[in-house]
């Protein structure tokens, strides 16, 4: 399966809105969209590269990450809920961080001001 090289990821500049659905994150998400390049680096890389393609068969022969997320998601679910929990997992402890991190600057802040 021939692929082509990584498009260059221009960034927009505009600011995020408040919310977005999940398609608006599907379509913004760039990783999504990256084109793999033609060295896969691993024969496991370039056996899902070609695999993906034989089931999508796309018309530039071109694989995308979010073609492998798909074909992924359909053949093989328990891997992707794996990641999907994983990422959660952290991203949720994360956001915790973050808040006590927020919290202590903001007491450290009152302190210096009284």
């Amino acid at each position: 399966m021939k692929t082509i090289k990584e498009t260059s990821d221009e960034q927009s500049g505009e600011a995020w809105p408040d919310h977005i659905t999940e398609e608006e994150f599907v379509n913004d998400n760039s990783n999504l969209r990256k084109i793999l390049p033609e060295d896969h680096n691993s024969e496991l890389k370039n056996f899902i590269v070609e695999y993906v393609g034989q089931q999508v068969l796309p018309e530039d022969d071109t694989i995308t990450v979010e073609m492998i997320v798909e074909v992924m998601a359909e053949e093989f679910p328990e891997f992707v809920w794996a990641l999907a929990e994983e990422n959660w997992i952290r991203g949720y402890h994360q956001a915790l961080d973050d808040i006590n991190n927020g919290k202590n600057l903001l007491d450290v802040n009152n302190e210096t001001s009284s």
